[in-house]
């Protein structure tokens, strides 16, 4: 099942104000918590006080936390990599491995005694991964998870990032990649301007960011990487439906019962004969034969346009489809609502008898 997750960063925020977050979160339905080990300076007993109140608190809400480490804070708290005790300790549910060791030392860690997953860094696109199964490492407790990038411009290619999903997918590897709230406003590190997996999702809305990488097929998690996302947010990405890609639409004023019906109530996939100027919902005009579809709104058509057609194309009325270029309308065809502006792009990844939702928008 696929999860949503935050970002806790204790010594970056007060710790009320972290414990509210983890609560608020929860109250959403979100799963997993990440947190960073790699950028704490100071009191090491405090710090680790701290870790452990915070993944506690997330524990006892159902939360797994996961820990980004690397072999530096390894040996800045003395710990070795054939014995994890201290973060069973911790409370944690995993470990994160920011830089890696070998390939043996990975795959002797997913045998722990204590249960704890091991997340390598899923961003560098080697053959780190390969490397790791040569060592036939107990896989149910491996994962994998992409880095994010604090400094505009530097986040990961989109086709990078394909190829890096992939070479963790062939494996069967549960996948994670970070997205960026719009309302927060700070991370693990001093530069703040976003913090996202993919360069391209800097500036849109989280739920775009989450529907976009769920899309893919490549990533089970999304986590929000800075602190502290919105209520709103929040709740916004709770109403995402992981399994289907579902767009938010606005439909035109006065919309017959029937039209909206189709719109937003049925089960929506795209015929498996693609044409490169619509997705065609068809089920709908079986389901409706026989209900006269007037002509009441037929301009022009432009990409993102969700039109139905009318009485007048026969056997074709009641069809629902999205328009995927700008066309002329015949007359025949109603343009019943849109795609808004920020999902257009997702409308490139229905593929032939891919299933779809419609939302109407909040």
């Amino acid at each position: 099942m696929r999860q949503l997750g935050i970002s806790v960063y204790p010594g970056h925020a007060a710790m009320e104000d972290n414990l509210a977050y983890l609560k608020l979160a929860h109250k959403y339905g979100f799963k997993r918590v990440f947190t960073c080990l790699l950028s704490v300076d100071g009191d090491k007993e405090k710090i680790i006080k701290d870790f452990k109140f915070v993944i506690n608190e997330a524990r006892s809400l159902g939360m797994e936390v996961i820990a980004d480490v690397s072999p530096r804070v390894f040996g800045d708290l003395n710990i070795s990599y054939s014995d994890l005790s201290f973060f069973k300790d911790l409370g944690a549910h995993g470990i994160r491995l920011d830089v890696g060791y070998s390939g043996n030392e990975e795959s002797l860690m997913t045998f722990n005694p204590y249960d704890l997953y091991i997340e390598i860094n899923m961003s560098n696109g080697t053959k780190y991964l390969e490397n790791i199964m040569t060592y036939k490492p107990n896989t149910e407790k491996l994962l994998g998870c992409h880095n994010f990038y604090p400094h505009k411009y530097s986040g990961l290619s989109y086709d990078h990032f394909i190829k890096c999903s992939k070479q963790f997918k062939q494996f069967g590897i549960r996948t994670a990649a970070f997205v960026s709230s719009n309302d927060a406003s700070f991370g693990p590190w001093p530069v703040n301007e976003g913090l996202c997996t993919l360069e391209m999702h800097r500036d849109m809305i989280v739920t775009a960011q989450a529907k976009h990488l769920f899309a893919t097929g490549l990533v089970d998690d999304v986590i929000i990487a800075n602190a502290f996302a919105s209520e709103n947010e929040l709740k916004a990405l709770s109403k995402i439906n992981k399994e289907k890609l579902t767009f938010d639409v606005e439909l035109i004023d006065n919309l017959p019962e029937i039209e909206r019906k189709i719109v937003l109530e049925e089960l929506h996939f795209n015929r498996g004969d693609v044409s490169d100027y619509l997705i065609r919902s068809t089920q709908s005009r079986v389901k409706y034969k026989g209900h006269e579809f007037i002509p009441f709104n037929t301009p022009s058509i432009k990409r993102g346009d969700i039109l139905i057609d009318t009485s007048l194309y026969g056997h074709y009325a009641g069809e629902l489809q999205i328009a995927l270029k700008d066309m002329d309308n015949s007359g025949k065809t109603n343009v019943v609502g849109k795609i808004v502006e920020e999902e257009l792009f997702l409308l490139d990844y229905i593929e032939a008898w891919q299933k779809f939702g419609l939302v109407l928008k909040n």
